[in-house]
């Protein structure tokens, strides 16, 4: 790839719903050899709070890893900040940064037994598409037991 074809990193502005608030922790870089795509991590904080509730990444690229197994958007709520749509919220204020690097269909995946997740993709608006089986080729889903995934997808 030249560099005028390199991944660029964007900007992604400040991303606030009320009280929560996105902070960008980490840009990570694509690393081929582990077959991970560029990414970007961010916090999910009380607005002018220094306490992280959880997390949520946003992929980018499109490979078969991402549309069928780990999804463009992941995420993670601590247990104390759950019941409060921190995990559907955060996915909303990163929707449009996904839309600016043009993935569209944007997937999400979660585990089967994993109702608040299926509940967070259903606010956010996905559809779901299909159950899959994780072939043992990706092992990092493979090793954690991930065995198994729904798969929701959103249109732009």
């Amino acid at each position: 790839m030249s560099d005028d074809n390199a991944f660029r990193f964007l900007h992604p502005g400040r991303l606030v719903d009320g009280d929560l608030e996105l902070i960008l922790v980490e840009k990570r870089p694509a690393d081929s050899s582990r077959g991970y795509v560029p990414a970007y991590e961010f916090a999910m904080r009380s607005v002018g709070q220094n306490t992280n509730m959880g997390n949520i990444s946003l992929r980018i690229g499109n490979d078969e890893n991402l549309e069928k197994y780990a999804g463009h958007i992941g995420y993670n709520v601590t247990p104390a900040y759950r019941g409060h749509r921190y995990a559907a919220r955060s996915c909303q204020l990163i929707l449009p940064l996904a839309r600016r690097h043009e993935i569209n269909p944007i997937w999400i995946t979660c585990n089967p037994n994993n109702m608040a997740s299926r509940r967070t993709c259903e606010i956010v608006g996905a559809r779901f598409v299909e159950t899959v089986e994780v072939p043992r080729k990706f092992y990092h889903l493979y090793k954690k037991s991930d065995r198994i995934k729904r798969r929701y997808r959103i249109d732009f």
